[in-house]
């Protein structure tokens, strides 16, 4: 387990030193006319937006990773799990009256907690039902049944969300003001960037430490390794599926609460374009690998941002889809995944 966590941990170091680079090179070629000390706030700010970006786009992504190597289902559904997370947000922080900024640190704390606390429940209860009533009936149908079901159930959510809720975008409450900024590199950086990242991290971590672990958490990897035999040495594979989608779907919750957040704005499909950038992400780290979602995840967000810096804001899914087709044609398995032999 330790051994595992140095190796992620060096590449995650790795990364991000690489990304930096990236952000500096690029703000570079983009006006070379810069002198250096505005070279360096431009990227330190630009690389504070890609791992804000990134950071949403992995608890997301480690969802569509975690219900793949459980049940090698891709739950299409999942970019509107995130997205009722969202509003789940926005109704709490509307009840309670909240329009702006919040001053009072300890009022904040309590507000943030509170939103995160009952969107990952409730939006992990959402992913409980829809796998006990959309896929579980399908366990064992071929595959292109429960696939088209989670289309279904996509379509579902947002036209439940349109009728309930609103057809229009829907202004969020910005409870951490973009104004509250500090300096880093010559760059201005908002401290919402550092609450969205750090958040991200500290739930990457503990899912990281309840699948190596708990007892649960080895339920889940030796179901994700071989069902039958799981089944076989006393595993309850129910309980465990839908435990992995209770914590995949609280996560893609804790992602809505912290996009609102972030954007300021939420509308009833945007869980189709941001949930297919978050699949992408774990496509590209290792479906299957937890910590190949959150790694692919920052490398979208670093990519995003970079096609930005270079006047490419048009063809950001296209850069998107040209590196994930590259790294695939080169390593079918994704950036950490494994190659697995069939099975006899």
């Amino acid at each position: 387990m330790l051994q595992q966590v140095l190796r992620v941990s060096a590449i995650g170091i790795a990364a991000i030193v690489a990304g930096y680079v990236v952000m500096l090179g690029l703000t570079w070629v983009g006006s070379p006319t810069l002198t250096l000390d505005r070279v360096l706030s431009l990227g330190t700010d630009q690389y504070a937006s890609a791992l804000t970006i990134g950071a949403i786009y992995a608890l997301i992504a480690l969802g569509y990773t975690m219900v793949y190597g459980i049940i090698e289902l891709i739950n299409f559904a999942h970019g509107d799990v995130f997205m009722v997370g969202a509003f789940v947000a926005y109704l709490v922080l509307s009840s309670l009256g909240l329009r702006g900024a919040i001053t009072d640190i300890p009022t904040l704390i309590g507000v943030i907690v509170l939103a995160l606390i009952v969107s990952m429940v409730l939006i992990g209860i959402l992913g409980v039902v829809i796998e006990r009533f959309a896929y579980r009936p399908l366990r064992n149908a071929p595959r292109l049944a429960p696939l088209i079901t989670a289309i279904g159930v996509s379509f579902i959510l947002q036209n439940v969300v349109q009728v309930l809720i609103s057809n229009s975008p829907v202004p969020t409450p910005q409870l951490i003001s973009l104004e509250w900024r500090f300096g880093f590199l010559g760059a201005s950086i908002a401290y919402l960037n550092v609450f969205i990242f750090l958040v991200a991290v500290l739930l990457m971590i503990g899912l990281q430490l309840f699948v190596g672990a708990t007892r649960l958490g080895r339920a889940m990897r030796s179901t994700a390794q071989d069902r039958e035999a799981a089944q076989l040495m006393g595993v309850d594979i129910n309980l465990t599926i839908a435990t992995t989608f209770f914590i995949g779907s609280a996560l893609a919750g804790a992602g809505g609460v912290v996009y609102g957040l972030f954007k300021g704005s939420i509308v009833f499909n945007l869980g189709f374009d941001t949930g297919l950038k978050a699949f992408t992400a774990a496509v590209l780290g290792g479906i299957g690998n937890t910590a190949g979602a959150a790694l692919g995840g920052f490398m979208i967000g670093f990519i995003q941002v970079a096609a930005v810096v270079t006047g490419y804001s048009r063809w950001q899914q296209a850069l998107i889809f040209a590196v994930l087709i590259l790294v695939l044609v080169f390593r079918p398995s994704g950036l950490l995944g494994q190659q697995i032999g069939e099975r006899a």
